[in-house]
């Protein structure tokens, strides 16, 4: 039997950092006071039309960021506030790990003021070094809709190739969407290029 990828215990013996992205960014974990701005974040049309879970209320963040701290303990995901200045700018995540086969996929947001300057890209970027490059993970995934133009640029600016087409495989509002599947591995050159 093959070893794991990684070594139970590799993550939850550690705090989850933070982690420097460049651009004045930092990636820490959520912590109480973000409440608000986590809310307000999904009030925004572009979240909510992408991520059709949601939180409704305060008490429901808290919830989240709790479920955040479990997850990081149990070694299933590590989920960071992405800051500029101290403020809130956007959310990634690392989620869905397995420790065996050195797999996790990715996820993000950006809130409306910080799009369309390289906040998602440059996060993604440095979340996937520590993934890969410190951590061990072999292979980082992400997916989105098909008609997230946003999110795929993203994606490939941040070094993972576009591998295919999952077809009607996740639910938005309004309807089912074929999602695009992305993936960058460990080792790998990043060759970052445009989407059609």
């Amino acid at each position: 039997m093959p070893s794991p990828a990684l070594r139970a215990g590799t993550l939850a013996e550690h705090p989850q950092p933070t982690i420097a992205a460049g651009g004045g960014l930092r990636l820490r974990p959520w912590q109480a006071g973000d409440v608000q701005a986590f809310l307000a974040a999904y009030r925004d049309p572009e979240i909510r039309r992408w991520h059709t879970r949601q939180p409704d209320s305060e008490q429901h963040v808290h919830e989240w960021f709790e479920q955040y701290r479990r997850d990081w303990a149990a070694e299933w995901g590590g989920h960071w506030a992405v800051t500029r200045g101290g403020e809130v700018v956007g959310r990634i995540a690392v989620r869905g790990m397995n420790f065996d086969d050195g797999v996790a996929d990715c996820a993000y947001w950006v809130v409306p003021a910080a799009r369309g300057v390289g906040v998602a890209s440059r996060a993604l970027t440095a979340v996937s070094r520590w993934a890969l490059d410190e951590t061990g993970f072999h292979r980082l995934e992400l997916d989105h809709s098909t008609g997230n133009l946003a999110s795929c640029r993203v994606a490939t600016k941040a070094g993972f190739l576009l591998e295919g087409t999952k077809r009607s495989a996740a639910v938005h509002a309004d309807g089912r969407h074929d999602m695009h599947l992305h993936a960058r591995i460990s080792g790998q050159p990043v060759v970052t290029g445009s989407v059609a």
